[in-house]
């Protein structure tokens, strides 16, 4: 009998009948998920859940026509698209290139499915989280069986590389975080947070630091800037040429800083209220008295910073409250104070999470740094941790200076009742928003009670404050308002200096604020290059007349400078 010749159908059968084994596994693998079952538990209960047939049937039919797309023009240009596999030695290497590509495909496959998934929307959102960190963390490039790279690297060196690697880990085991930078190649107050300065008053919880003039005049209202607990305030002052606080000080604002206290175990009892009523409150009487603007009437500007803008707004709302106005502005700067849209942060919150935390440590007990922050880094596991993994240990590589990462890589505590009220209050029932549903300091919160103008910044791909969630600011202040989005980041979106002409800045320029960001965007104008400018031009028209600028720090024997800045609990250690 005459045996038919082959066809291309024939050829690809095993390959078919192999994708459609691999399209099982990957199915079996990701209902694991949906029964808290395998590998990929959550930390949290997520729900069962289903996927309609309809749904199946597409993600197979795409499954199985990607991969004989794949096998027919090659893994390696496939993998390549991927920043993790782009090197010569993926694409020169077999195995790696095919274990690559197909990595990539099961991982937009997993991704798909958790897209797909008929279920409320917080657990799709957490399902995806997971389906995210189990894919970044499995990706081939991690392991040095399968990263090419890391192969020839070793090669090259005779081993070289490898034995680099197990001293980098055994670094960092000891230091207790993956090093994201030459930590060695920085030091607070030499090279970076070097504005001069003095600190000028000091308590439990914070130090006030005044910046010495840089103009022969200032203006007559002081600016206040209060940044974020949760990190350390010299993110507003790594290089000169890149400061936020030298920038203010040039455009002759008398700019004080508050630098919050890295709390120990002594301040494991400290709340909410205290941060308000003994930080917030008291850094703006003191800049009042040092700046002779504690007088009737007399006001200074004001700036917050992520959590410090939260805290900034609650202490204004309950300055309100006992019929004060201290504020001639104020200034958000990736703020939320309505906690809607908090972004992927939103998947861990709910009652079963904050009952948790307020067994642990609500009546007592510390935050450590170190959980915060590997927290923020899993947000983007693949730039802020395996990327290090693989560089550090498999590669044997020492990451270069970067005083950003040196400042991320600079953890701080929070006391266990402070954090506490925070969550359960904002990220969970979302109070702050409510006007007079939260008492803080002994006052009915109402933030619509600040009687001042308002600067509101957002970034427009940040993630740990969505633009959407800075831009509700404007829904709930009375005052008025101007609101500016920035390219980037919710850091480099802010550290952005008018000198190095990077990124862009959004303003509307009929002024009007309609309910939603997107609304907003579209009669927005792209502008080119910093928002500082706008915001110094902006903030000049609140700071009141120039007067001669002080010769001296602080205020008479009261308010006497103790410390040059950046002061030593700056430096303190989480």
């Amino acid at each position: 009998m005459k045996q038919q010749p082959a066809t291309a159908a024939d050829s690809f059968a095993p390959f078919q009948q192999a994708l459609a084994q691999g399209w099982g596994k990957a199915l079996e693998s990701f209902q694991s998920l949906g029964t808290g079952a395998g590998a990929g538990a959550a930390a949290w209960d997520v729900p069962r859940f289903s996927m309609g047939s309809e749904k199946l049937q597409a993600l197979q039919q795409q499954y199985v026509d990607e991969a004989t797309q794949l096998w027919q023009q090659g893994f390696a240009a496939k993998a390549g698209a991927d920043k993790r596999f782009a090197g010569e030695a993926w694409r020169s290497n077999p195995v790696s290139a095919f274990s690559a590509a197909i990595y990539l495909l099961n991982a937009r496959t997993l991704m798909g499915m958790a897209d797909a998934v008929e279920t409320d929307e917080k657990t799709r959102s957490r399902l995806r989280f997971a389906v995210e960190q189990w894919m970044a963390a499995s990706a081939p490039s991690n392991y040095l069986a399968f990263n090419a790279e890391a192969q020839k690297k070793a090669l090259d060196t005779q081993g070289e590389s490898i034995a680099r690697g197990i001293q980098n880990l055994l670094h960092d085991v000891k230091q207790g975080h993956v090093s994201m930078t030459d930590e060695s190649a920085f030091e607070v107050g030499r090279n970076v947070g070097t504005t001069e300065g003095a600190v000028v008053f000091e308590n439990d919880l914070f130090q006030l630091l005044e910046y010495k003039p840089l103009t022969a005049k200032v203006h007559e209202r002081p600016l206040l800037l209060v940044p974020p607990c949760i990190n350390k305030f010299y993110i507003l002052d790594l290089q000169p040429e890149n400061s936020l606080i030298r920038y203010a000080v040039e455009q002759g604002h008398r700019t004080f800083v508050v630098s919050w206290r890295n709390p120990d175990a002594s301040m494991a009892q400290y709340t909410w209220d205290q941060y308000i009523e003994d930080a917030a409150i008291r850094a703006i009487h003191v800049v009042q008295e040092i700046s002779g603007q504690d007088k009737k009437g007399g006001k200074i500007d004001t700036l917050g910073f992520c959590v410090g803008g939260t805290i900034l707004s609650t202490a204004l709302a309950v300055l309100a409250a006992r019929g004060e106005q201290p504020a001639a502005s104020v200034t958000l700067l990736t703020t939320l104070l309505d906690f809607t849209d908090t972004g992927v942060l939103d998947i861990f919150i709910d009652e079963s999470f904050v009952q948790l935390r307020e067994m642990q440590m609500a009546k007592g007990g510390m935050l450590q740094g170190n959980e915060l922050a590997s927290t923020f880094s899993f947000l983007r596991p693949n730039d802020l941790v395996w990327n290090y993994v693989v560089g550090n240990y498999l590669k044997g590589e020492s990451p270069p200076p970067f005083d950003l990462l040196y400042w991320n890589s600079d953890a701080t505590n929070l006391p266990g009742p402070m954090y506490c009220w925070y969550l359960r209050n904002t990220y969970h029932e979302n109070k702050l928003a409510e006007p007079g549903a939260l008492t803080v300091a002994g006052e009915k919160v109402d933030l619509r009670s600040i009687d001042a103008p308002v600067y509101i910044y957002g970034s427009r791909e940040d993630h740990i404050v969505p633009i959407g969630g800075a831009y509700a600011s404007t829904q709930l202040l009375a005052g008025k308002k101007r609101f500016v989005m920035g390219a980037s980041g919710h850091i480099a979106g802010v550290i952005n200096p008018p000198a190095k002409k990077k990124r862009s800045h959004w303003i509307r320029e009929d002024g009007k604020l309609p309910k939603t960001q997107a609304e907003w965007l579209a009669g927005a104008t792209e502008h080119p290059g910093s928002w500082w400018t706008d915001w110094s031009n902006w903030l000049k028209t609140h700071a009141g007349k120039q007067i001669p600028a002080p010769k001296a720090y602080g205020k008479g024997s009261a308010y006497k400078a103790t410390e040059p800045a950046p002061g030593r609990y700056v430096k303190a250690k989480a």
